[in-house]
C-alpha cells in the first residue's frame, strides 16, 4: 500500500508517529524528565479537530494531558485509553540513525519511542481525530490519557494522577494501553495475537555493604565491595522456580493446541521453542526475576570504600511477591542492608468479557487467520495505578508483525523502529475495537 492510496486515518497515525519521536521526551529517571513540549504538541493535535484537553503539571515540565470524550450512553461506565509519553534515553552512536529523527526507511518509522509507546500514542490520537472530523460519537466515555513518567515508576505520571486528580476517572470501570495485540507466528505460519490481561509486580531494590573503610594496599576482610559482589552474584545467577499463572497455563494450552505439541502443566518450558522472537520475553512470565542493573561505590583506586551499593530490578509472578522478597533476603545474609526504590502490585484479570470479545472481534476483523490469546507482560504498566481505582487495565495495542520481525528485542533497544504496516494495521483495529468496547 503506498502512501498516496492509505486512507486518512492511516496517513494520519504514521505522521503523528513521527511527530511524536521527534520530540525527544527522554525519561532520565531520579525525577529527571521533561514531557512538557511533547504534551503541548498532544494538546495541539486534539485542538486541531475541537477536542479540549488539560494538562496537569505534577511537578515541573512533568505533564500529563487528559481529554474525556463524551459517549452517547451515560448510564454505560467509561473507559479510559491510556499512553505513555516518556521514553528511555537512547545512545545516538550506537545508532545506524538518529535516535530522535523518525524518518521512514524501510518501510519502518525509525526512532525512540516508536514501539514504547508513541506508537500506540499516535494510533489513539489518529482514532479520535478521525471521530472528531466525521462526526462519530461512542457509545461510552472514552477517557485519553497520557501519562508522563512510566519508565522511572509513574510517580509524576499515573499514581499521582490517581492520588491528586480521581475526578478525571470518575465512572471508568476498564482500561486499555500498551504491549498486547501484536501478533507472534508460530509453527505452520500461525499467528497468534497477544493481549495482554495480567503483568509482573515490580520491586526495585537498593542494596547496600557497609566495611571497613581502609588503604588498598592492606589485608582488609571486611570489604564492603567483596561483600556486594558476592552477593550480587548469588542474586543474578539464582535458578529461581518455576512459577505458573493461571494466564501462563491459558496461554501454554493455546500454543499447545495451534502447533500440536504436548502440554504437560509442570513444564511448560519446551513450549517456548515455538514462539520465536517472543519466547525471551514470555520466559520471564515462567518465574520471578532479579536483575542487577547498576553499581556504586569507592572513589579513588587505593581507598577501599566503607560502603557499596547496587540497584536489582525485581520482578514477582501474581501471587508470588513474597517469594521474591524472602529469597532475596536469603541469598545476600544479614550484613546487606536492602532498600525500596519503587514497588507495585502483580495484575491478573481473566480472559472474557465484552471488552475482551470487542478486542478478539477487531483483529479477527481484520486478520481473519488470527488467533487472540491471554498472556502475562514480564514488565509494568499504568494500569496498576489504575487498578487503584478499582478500574481492570488490558494491554491492547495492536501491531501485525512479520514472523522475523523481532519486536520484544527493540524495547528500550537500540534502532528502535515500528513497521508501517504493523501500524496502519494497528490504529483500524484499534479504532474498530474503540467503536465495539
Amino acid at each position: 500500500m503506498t502512501t498516496t492510496s492509505r486512507t486518512e486515518i492511516e496517513n494520519d497515525v504514521i505522521r503523528i508517529c513521527q511527530e511524536l519521536i521527534r520530540i525527544p521526551s527522554v525519561n532520565y529517571g531520579d525525577g529527571k524528565g521533561d514531557e512538557k513540549e511533547v504534551a503541548e504538541h498532544v494538546m495541539k493535535l486534539l485542538s486541531e479537530v475541537g477536542i479540549e484537553s488539560k494538562m496537569y503539571e505534577s511537578a515541573p515540565g512533568r505533564c500529563n494531558v487528559v481529554a474525556r470524550i463524551k459517549g452517547s450512553d451515560s448510564s454505560r461506565p467509561g473507559l479510559v485509553l491510556h499512553g505513555h509519553l516518556d521514553v528511555v534515553p537512547a545512545n545516538a552512536d550506537d545508532w545506524s540513525c538518529d535516535p530522535f529523527s523518525g524518518e521512514i526507511r524501510d518501510e519502518m518509522i525509525w526512532g525512540r519511542g516508536a514501539v514504547d509507546m508513541k506508537n500506540m500514542d499516535a494510533m489513539m490520537l489518529a482514532t479520535v481525530r478521525d471521530w472528531a472530523r466525521t462526526g462519530y460519537v461512542p457509545t461510552r466515555d472514552i477517557v485519553l490519557v497520557f501519562f508522563a513518567d512510566e519508565e522511572a515508576g509513574s510517580i509524576f505520571g499515573s499514581h499521582w494522577m490517581v492520588e491528586k486528580h480521581p475526578e478525571v476517572f470518575a465512572g471508568c470501570t476498564e482500561a486499555v494501553s500498551e504491549v498486547g495485540g501484536f501478533s507472534v507466528t508460530v509453527a505452520g505460519g500461525k499467528r497468534l495475537y497477544l493481549i495482554e490481561t495480567a503483568e509482573k509486580g515490580i520491586h526495585w531494590m537498593k542494596l547496600t555493604a557497609h566495611g571497613r573503610a581502609g588503604h588498598g594496599s592492606v589485608t582488609n576482610n571486611e570489604n564492603a565491595l567483596t561483600r556486594l559482589s558476592e552477593a550480587i552474584a548469588k542474586i543474578g545467577n539464582h535458578q529461581w522456580p518455576q512459577r505458573y499463572s493461571s494466564t501462563v497455563k491459558a496461554f501454554f494450552k493455546k500454543v499447545a493446541a495451534e502447533t500440536g505439541k504436548e502440554y504437560n502443566e509442570n513444564d511448560l518450558t519446551p513450549l517456548l521453542s515455538e514462539l520465536g522472537f517472543a519466547a525471551r520475553m514470555v520466559g520471564a512470565t515462567l518465574q520471578n526475576t532479579a536483575n542487577p542493573t547498576m553499581l556504586e561505590a569507592g572513589y579513588k583506586a587505593n581507598v577501599i570504600p566503607g560502603s557499596a551499593s547496587a540497584v536489582v530490578d525485581g520482578r514477582f509472578i501474581p501471587g508470588f511477591e513474597n517469594e521474591l522478597n524472602e529469597t532475596i533476603k536469603s541469598l545476600i545474609g544479614p550484613d546487606i542492608t536492602i532498600e525500596t526504590i519503587t514497588t507495585d502490585k502483580a495484575l491478573e484479570v481473566p480472559f472474557e468479557g465484552d471488552l475482551v470479545d470487542a478486542m478478539c472481534a477487531a483483529i479477527l476483523a481484520e486478520d481473519p487467520a488470527g488467533i487472540p490469546v491471554p498472556y502475562v507482560m514480564s514488565g509494568g504498566t499504568d494500569n496498576k495505578a489504575l487498578a487503584e481505582l478499582g478500574i481492570i487495565g488490558y494491554g491492547f495495542s495492536p501491531l501485525k508483525l512479520a514472523a522475523d520481525f523481532d519486536f520484544m528485542a527493540l524495547f528500550h533497544g537500540v534502532d528502535e523502529r515500528v513497521p508501517l504496516e504493523g501500524l496502519t494495521f494497528g490504529v483500524r483495529v484499534l479504532k474498530d475495537f474503540l467503536e465495539h468496547a
